[in-house]
């Protein structure tokens, strides 16, 4: 079965979606890939799933992905794959992918395989590796070819973020961000923590269960909230944050932790910023794809910069750090919890006010 992006992902969303079987996603927009993996995690999570991930670094790595098929967690009913990388299937490969996906159908098992690859022409749709996939599972066009698919897009995020959009609001949208997807998705965030501060803390925590009952009550912006919002914005907010301790400027980090302080940001807020980068940078040291981890391309460079800053032996020290910050927060212990942030932020960005101890 073969459908675009906008018809599938609201189909995703849905409570009960049958996960098992082949699913191809083709697209060079890697933001909607990291939407389809969401959409599809609560629905593994919900039938016992454990999810791994495989990066194709030649043909033989098929072979992996065959052995993790074949093999069988006694903690999982089955398991989720995800496979990224161009490396197209040989023969052998491909019957063992036609067989995979008769079973699947079939009820023999549970195993589901998503393959996310760059955009495939129609010559490669015609290609033998292509026909398991197009005749027995699920290929999903990730590509966006008009305005009003981007737009119909983010208003599915919008209203996710618990927003409702005026027209006019979305035309200023579009414009402000040049109808680029990810800088308007990015905007919509900044906005669900502006206008629907608890539910986004509600559907961080969940992972944006979509199997749960969601509120219909959203918050309805006209395009003087935004004008307003996005004049705020050229404040600095926790994604500025990010990136000045990405990018190692200790100075800055600085000057907006305290700037977010006077402003009263929500010290839980900026805790998940640093944490979330944290993890990515711990993940990354571990040899993990950047991309399998959702890091947008244009900021893969500056992950990279902040892990050649960090050794094995500082990150170690990290998950006690986060811990001492959430404790703080909470109230559970006497340090000021904005003191501990800007320690966590100054070591994630390769400044230490304290050695670990050794």
């Amino acid at each position: 079965m073969q459908d675009t992006f906008i018809k599938a992902y609201p189909k995703l969303l849905q409570p009960s979606v049958a996960v098992t079987g082949l699913w191809l996603a083709h697209g060079d927009e890697p933001l909607l890939s990291q939407w389809l993996i969401d959409a599809l995690r609560p629905h593994w999570h919900a039938q016992n799933y454990a999810i791994k991930r495989i990066e194709l670094i030649s043909v033989k790595s098929w072979q992996e992905v065959l052995s993790e098929l074949g093999s069988q967690s006694l903690f999982d009913d089955a398991s989720a794959l995800i496979v990224t990388g161009n490396q197209k299937p040989d023969k052998t490969v491909i019957a063992e992918l036609e067989r995979f996906a008769v079973d699947a159908q079939t009820g023999a098992h549970s195993h589901s395989l998503l393959w996310l690859t760059p955009k495939q022409d129609k010559r490669a749709q015609s290609s033998k590796w292509f026909a398991p996939f197009a005749q027995y599972g699920h290929i999903i066009d990730c590509n966006l070819y008009n305005e009003q698919q981007r737009q119909q897009l983010l208003q599915i995020q919008a209203q996710q973020f618990g927003l409702r959009l005026s027209q006019e609001a979305w035309q200023l949208l579009m414009s402000h961000t040049e109808h680029h997807l990810l800088s308007a998705y990015q905007t919509l965030w900044r906005l669900s923590y502006l206008f629907a501060p608890q539910l986004v803390v509600n559907n961080d925590a969940n992972k944006v269960d979509h199997t749960s009952e969601k509120s219909t009550a959203n918050v309805a912006l006209d395009v003087q909230d935004l004008q307003a919002a996005l004049v705020s914005d050229a404040q600095f907010s926790v994604f500025d944050l990010s990136d000045a301790m990405l990018a190692g400027n200790s100075t800055q980090v600085v000057k907006i932790i305290f700037q977010l302080k006077a402003t009263d940001e929500p010290t839980t807020l900026v805790l998940w910023a640093i944490s979330k980068d944290m993890r990515q940078i711990i993940q990354l040291m571990d040899g993990q794809d950047p991309q399998a981890l959702g890091i947008w391309r244009s900021k893969q460079g500056l992950y990279q910069q902040a892990c050649r800053r960090q050794s094995k032996a500082h990150t170690t020290a990290w998950p006690a750090l986060l811990y001492r910050c959430d404790q703080a927060i909470k109230g559970l212990i006497r340090q000021p919890a904005w003191e501990l942030l800007l320690q966590a932020a100054l070591e994630l960005s390769g400044q230490r006010l304290f050695e670990s101890p050794k």
